[in-house]
């Protein structure tokens, strides 16, 4: 266990950085997750170390419940009767007409998080489940209705569609 929180910043921002952008969908907001979440936990360390056996679960719960109630107050639409004609002076993700990127973006939050840490970092269903406070079986819900929304989205690219 990393006693050194510095060390632990060190040892684990290339990972969180990664789940960031997935969760978020952009590598600038997630590092501004990634530095919220760990502006917070850094200012009561040893009382994480004391609490949770795995600091890096503990970060990542952090993170998908951070985004989760950020996502929760900003997602009101904005509609506008014309587009603007200028182009954004901001450089777009590389990802961003990926159609897996798309269809990953466009699931729910928790359905994202699950689907990130499973096949993204690999994690175990009892390490999802640890890492974002809930049970295995929640885990397997939202993987299973995630994996249908993203075969239906994505059907048509691999294989004709076929939904087994």
């Amino acid at each position: 266990m990393q006693e050194d929180f510095g060390e632990f910043v060190r040892m684990s921002l290339p990972g969180l950085l990664r789940y960031g952008h997935a969760l978020t969908g952009n590598p600038h907001d997630a590092a501004d997750l990634v530095q919220s979440v760990l502006e917070k936990i850094g200012s009561r360390w040893r009382t994480v170390l004391r609490q949770s056996t795995n600091p890096t679960a503990y970060v990542r719960r952090a993170m998908a419940n951070t985004h989760v109630s950020f996502w929760r107050r900003v997602r009101k639409e904005s509609l506008v009767a014309d587009l603007p004609d200028v182009q954004s002076y901001e450089q777009a993700d590389r990802l961003e007409n990926e159609p897996l990127w798309q269809a990953l973006r466009d699931l729910p939050p928790r359905q994202r998080a699950v689907i990130v840490l499973r096949y993204y970092d690999g994690l175990s269903e009892a390490e999802i489940a640890e890492a974002l406070g809930v049970s295995k079986g929640t885990v397997k819900s939202q993987t299973s209705k995630a994996m249908v929304t993203l075969r239906g989205k994505l059907g048509s690219l691999v294989g004709g569609g076929d939904q087994r």
